[in-house]
């Protein structure tokens, strides 16, 4: 504690104050408390200072200053120009002034004539939820403003984005070449396959500059006059932006964030509530491949154990028969084969949610796409009149049949959603009556609630596909387009397979335990869904190959039903319990080498050989 005490003179101008500018200037607040203390013999006046910032804010480094002082006690008394300099938010200057007065400190606000020395004002309260008026119709007032520049179609900020300059009028956004690249660069390494950090540690292994510090180079951004911890640390997060922001394509995107008057913190709005205006400058990314990211974003990508990176299908292999993902495993056969299975039928208690794995190998999906996609291209090229008809006509049916589907899903779940508004008025009726005790009208309130909410998400899901019928009839175009797109397909490459398969279904094997067995495989293409040429796949055997085949699977029959009578005579358990032990050493030891070889190449590194590092103590303030 201070010797002697001390009297703040608090000052505080913000951009807000508007028309006042002139008398509220801070020389002018200094003068008049000088003048006052001085007139007044207040003891040892020290000034607070905020320059520049709201009163609906009280992080102010003055004032946070000055109550620092006032909770050591070093402070008799508090003199400021009026209320509205301490702030305009009544609630939080309400809660200052009862603290002020626990403490004994006295408060004066020299031109509203307040000195709480002498008493209470009656009329303050109403004087701060004037002050906090202000504030909010000055917002309000700014808001306007940017909303009327925001319909106009030009973009309600000063910054210009990664990737664009402005011009000399600071109108319009440029192509900036070589930001352009850069953002042209990242979109193709994730149709390549590559996750955000993947791409993040190469941008900064080629030394490229982050975005926020090529921008300051050009004298843009937020960021013009910082000290860069290291001008080449791309974040996953920085390119996990740039993927999402639809300003690449040429559009001009406002009203994406919302601040309010108190905090002045921007907050993010849902998607739906933006205003975009289309072709507005520029395009760096084309429609087709900023759409062909957001689905390949859109599928969750598992990270594999020890390969760096996600297989090429991952995300999308789908079980047919319970609708969920297949994951891929690279060692659990101790070799290096790609396997997909059901993630369903894994998980805990194992064959309930999915009864089997529809274990199926990668390389056969991806020799079946590749001969499939060169099929169709062959076909385009023989009769293009022809493949165009059949891919149209394919597509109809599909989607014509899909149509009438969501259309009496939609009629069913309208006619829920109307019993269950029903059922809430009943239920709350009930309650307030007394009917129904409360307890059990919580429980079917919850219940009726969540319920209630699932079937809205569907209902706007399945009206937004009815209503996008018409428009997906053009997408045949673009399904041949892509097909023309590219001279041969005899090398898939990832970017190939992510352009044209949208998800891959895939049925259990007809028989199970069998090397040599039929599985059923569902493709279904961007743009078209399940396409099949015509012709693919047909064999003509003679009858001599025929009878063969007839005579394998009739020995595979006879092998399985063995197979089965030892099941339900316990054999086939005892055989099991008895090479267990033996299978399981072998497959260990073949995984062992497998990962022994992987840590040598340094693909993948185990948790303890990690270099260890002391815990690090956080000083909790406050």
């Amino acid at each position: 504690m201070r010797e002697t005490k001390i009297t703040p003179l608090y000052e505080r101008l913000s951009r807000d104050d508007g028309d006042d500018k002139e008398s509220n200037s801070i020389s002018t607040q200094k003068n008049l408390l000088e003048q006052y203390a001085k007139n007044n013999g207040l003891p040892n006046p020290t000034h607070f200072t905020d320059d520049g910032i709201s009163g609906t804010r009280f992080d102010r480094p003055g004032f946070m200053a000055m109550m620092e002082e006032v909770e050591a006690g070093n402070v008799e008394c508090i003199v400021i120009k009026d209320m509205s300099r301490l702030g305009r938010d009544y609630l939080k200057v309400g809660q200052i002034m009862e603290m002020l007065r626990q403490r004994g400190i006295r408060l004066i606000a020299v031109n509203d004539g307040i000195d709480t020395a002498q008493g209470e004002d009656d009329f303050l309260p109403f004087r701060n939820i004037m002050h906090e008026f202000y504030a909010r119709d000055t917002s309000r007032k700014i808001k306007s403003t940017f909303k009327t520049k925001g319909m106009s179609g030009k973009h309600c900020t000063g910054t210009v984005i990664y990737g664009y300059l402005w011009d000399e009028k600071r109108e319009h956004w440029l192509v900036d070449d070589e930001a352009a690249e850069v953002v042209k660069s990242i979109f193709r390494m994730t149709m390549e396959g590559l996750g955000p950090y993947q791409i993040s540690q190469k941008l900064s292994e080629q030394k490229v500059l982050i975005p926020a510090a090529h921008l300051a180079k050009h004298n843009e951004g937020v960021n013009k006059n910082k000290t860069f911890k290291d001008v080449y640390g791309w974040g996953s997060s920085t390119v996990v932006h740039i993927l999402k922001n639809r300003e690449y394509l040429g559009h001009t995107c406002n009203f994406k964030t919302r601040k309010h008057f108190k905090d002045k913190k921007s907050r993010y709005v849902d998607e739906s509530e933006w205003t975009i205006f289309e072709n507005t400058h520029e395009p760096i990314i084309d429609q087709d491949t900023f759409d062909n990211v957001q689905r390949i974003r859109g599928s969750v990508r598992r990270y594999p154990d020890g390969w760096g990176e996600a297989h090429p299908l991952t995300g999308l292999m789908y079980c047919a028969d319970c609708g969920g993902k297949m994951y891929v495993h690279r060692t659990n056969n101790g070799k290096r084969i790609a396997q997909y299975t059901c993630s369903q039928y894994s998980k805990v208690p194992v064959g309930v949610l999915c009864s089997t794995q529809h274990r199926i190998n990668a390389e056969v999906i991806l020799t079946l796409i590749a001969d499939m996609l060169k099929a169709i291209a062959e076909y385009s090229k023989n009769d293009r009149a022809q493949f165009i008809k059949a891919v149209t006509e394919a597509q109809e049916t599909q989607r014509s049949s899909d149509i009438v589907k969501k259309k009496k899903r939609l009629v069913v779940a309208q006619k829920r959603a109307a019993e269950l508004e029903k059922l809430i008025c009943k239920i709350y009726e009930d309650s307030i009556l007394g009917k129904l005790p409360e307890a059990r009208y919580a429980a079917l309130d919850e219940q009726y609630a969540k319920e209630q909410g699932a079937l809205s998400d569907e209902i706007k899901g399945l009206e937004a596909a009815i209503d996008g019928y018409e428009q997906s009839r053009k997408s045949t175009d673009k399904f041949i387009a892509l097909v023309e797109k590219y001279e041969n397909f005899d090398t898939l490459t990832t970017p190939m397979l992510l352009e044209f398969v949208e998800k891959i279904l895939v049925h259990e094997r007809d028989r199970k335990g069998s090397i040599e067995t039929t599985q059923e495989v569902e493709i279904f293409f961007n743009f078209v869904g399940r396409y099949i040429p015509p012709h693919f796949g047909e064999v003509t055997l003679t009858p001599e190959e025929l009878e063969e085949i007839r005579k394998r699977e009739e020995r595979k029959d006879r092998l399985h039903q063995n197979y089965l009578r030892r099941k339900e005579n316990g054999k086939q358990k005892e055989y099991e319990d008895k090479i267990k032990a033996a299978k399981k050493a072998e497959m260990d030891a073949k995984k062992a080498a497998i990962r022994t070889e992987d840590i040598a190449k340094g693909v993948f590194v185990p948790v303890s050989a990690l270099p260890k590092s002391e815990p690090t103590v956080v000083e909790r303030i406050g």
